[in-house]
């Protein structure tokens, strides 16, 4: 079968399924080598990620249709993927859907495979079926609707209230912006308006300086992006390294730096100083370099392959002027960007990576100079992750308190910042300021 949007989908819809891989690594590898045209790759972006993201839904519509086991690896994500359509793609009409259903399911069945069958029967009776939901009062009803796992559901309500936990759960199954960030080193009016020339329509971040969302996909493919000119960067993530106040020459360290998106906002802050860059695995700080390099502040950079939490047996006591700690985390701030996460992390998961968060965050309090800065982030909107990870922090470092800040186009007068994901359409994140008295 020729190679398309359905089947570009299928194939990355296998991979993140059946094997657990992630949905943005697979999905850009399959459309780098199958070159398709651009309206094409958006069809199998879109695919891929609302079949991941509307998962938990559409097997809860498949669930009581499927009557024996899919043997055939690409029968359920085939399955899945045209559910999806049925339910959420009204451009394509139901006779394109199945059509393309049985396509796949020839060209991808084994020999003598009633594959064909099954796929053809499930799906005609899913569009004489409806859709279905659980009773509005049943405790999954909430998890089905926006296909969430009922412990997740239940903590965003525990959290913030039934009303704002549903705007957060389906702002996680909006869209994702094209955002990205212009160089501080580059003339950003320049940028701006040829990258209107190239009809990419930037639009200014309300929430980030230097940040724009573009009308389409495609910019890393551009001199743009090659040239070191821009970066790709969500709007929340780069509101951290606005969190500093820089002179423009101290030591700076980023304790988790790969990729190196923050590391290189920090260095673009620093000609006359440097930041040392931290990952525990040496082939993640291979990244950081390309992309030090490609934004033009290598120069600006150095390396070291080390575990932050083992970082004062190689650093001198308060050596540093500025600490980043943007720390590992469960990535709840990221679901729209990667779906497959509400289904791989637990509730246990919070409490596990919060220990590890705690322990950098620790380590780290040594290295820092008096009166100097230090910034806490994380992907992430629970609350053992951040708030909590403050308050215990703070009780451990009676020489540390939090310290107010502000941004370009946001402030936080208490020293902490969460931005929500329906707030600016952004992903989850959070940021602390800390600086140590006298």
């Amino acid at each position: 079968m020729k190679t398309n949007a359905r089947t570009v989908a299928l194939d990355t819809l296998m991979k993140v399924i059946n094997q657990g891989s992630y949905s943005n690594i697979s999905l850009n590898h399959a459309l780098k080598a199958a070159k398709l045209p651009a309206e094409e790759s958006r069809l199998a972006t879109n695919l891929v990620y609302g079949t991941i993201q509307y998962q938990l839904y559409l097997e809860y519509q498949l669930r009581g249709l499927v009557k024996s086991r899919l043997k055939e690896a690409y029968l359920k994500p085939l399955l899945l993927m045209s559910a999806y359509q049925i339910f959420f793609l009204d451009k394509v009409p139901d006779r394109a859907v199945l059509d393309e259903a049985n396509k796949l399911a020839k060209a991808y069945g084994r020999p003598k495979s009633n594959g064909f069958r099954l796929v053809n029967g499930i799906l005609r009776a899913l569009l004489r079926q409806g859709e279905v939901l659980p009773d509005p009062a049943s405790g999954d009803y909430l998890s089905v609707k926006y296909s969430m796992p009922v412990w997740l559901s239940d903590y965003f309500t525990a959290n913030w209230g039934r009303s704002r936990a549903e705007k957060i759960m389906a702002s996680f199954n909006s869209k994702s912006k094209n955002e990205i960030r212009v160089s501080r080193l580059a003339d950003e009016q320049r940028v701006v308006r040829d990258l209107k020339k190239a009809h990419f329509d930037p639009k200014e971040s309300p929430l980030a300086a230097d940040s724009y969302a573009l009308s389409r996909g495609g910019i890393v493919m551009t001199d743009f992006f090659k040239d070191g000119e821009v970066t790709v960067q969500d709007e929340a993530a780069s509101l951290v390294a606005e969190a500093f106040e820089f002179k423009g020459n101290e030591q700076a360290l980023d304790a988790c730096s790969a990729p190196g998106g923050k590391t290189i906002q920090l260095a673009e802050q620093l000609p006359n100083g440097r930041v040392t860059a931290l990952d525990i695995h040496e082939k993640k700080l291979r990244l950081v370099k390309e992309n030090a390099a490609r934004m033009h502040v290598a120069d600006r950079l150095r390396v070291k392959a080390l575990d932050a939490r083992k970082a004062t047996e190689y650093f001198s006591a308060q050596e540093f002027d500025k600490i980043l700690v943007d720390a590992p985390c469960s990535g709840l701030g990221l679901l729209r960007r990667k779906p497959e996460i509400r289904y791989t992390k637990t509730a246990a998961d919070l409490e596990n990576l919060a220990k590890i968060q705690l322990d950098i965050l620790n380590e780290m309090a040594g290295l820092l100079k008096k009166g100097g800065e230090l910034v806490y982030s994380t992907c992430s909107i629970s609350v053992e992750e951040n708030e909590e990870n403050v308050r215990k922090f703070l009780a451990a470092h009676p020489d540390f308190a939090l310290k107010p800040f502000k941004t370009a186009k946001i402030s936080a007068p208490k020293g902490m910042l969460k931005i929500l994901p329906d707030s600016y359409n952004s992903d989850g994140f959070f940021i602390a300021k800390f600086t140590t008295r006298g």
